[in-house]
């Protein structure tokens, strides 16, 4: 029989998890560039921030279905937080304080749930969802195309 260290057996017990563990940089990265080809408002500086506060899970989902995350300064700190269903596209005001985590928790809810209405949802800094609050149109990259997946 082959004896074999506590220390290789420690190193082949923990290999498929680091291999996880890149494969999640991966589709953070990943979802940090599609922002870079789609969204005018990016910056890595305002956008990898909250794209890594999102769950994993979520972010495999959104990629799946073509869905993208675009910080937007035009968006009023009143309301700061958007689903632009038709577009498929989730934006936050990274300037307003609560932003991040409202757009973090609807992406949560809405992925878990796999429901994506095609009208534009509107929340407050507090996850609240206003209805008649009017907001600026998503405005994509020239030449970007969204290829959100409608189910």
């Amino acid at each position: 029989m082959t004896r074999t260290s506590p220390l290789t057996l420690l190193a082949l017990c923990l290999s498929p998890a680091l291999a996880l563990a890149q494969a999640d940089r991966e589709v953070a990265a990943n979802m940090v560039t599609r922002a870079a080809n789609v969204c005018l408002g990016h910056s890595a500086e305002r956008t990898t921030p909250t794209v890594n506060k999102v769950p994993v899970g979520a972010l495999r989902v959104m990629i799946d279905r073509g869905l993208v995350m675009c910080p937007d300064r035009r968006l009023d700190v009143s309301a700061p937080a958007v689903f632009y269903g038709r577009a498929g596209v989730f934006a936050w005001n990274p300037d307003a304080a609560d932003a991040s985590a409202v757009i973090v928790s609807k992406i949560g809810e809405m992925t878990r749930k796999d429901d994506y209405p095609v009208e534009t949802l509107v929340w407050d800094a507090k996850g609240n969802a206003l209805t008649q609050q009017t907001v600026p149109a998503f405005e994509a990259r020239p030449g970007a195309a969204v290829l959100y997946k409608l189910r």
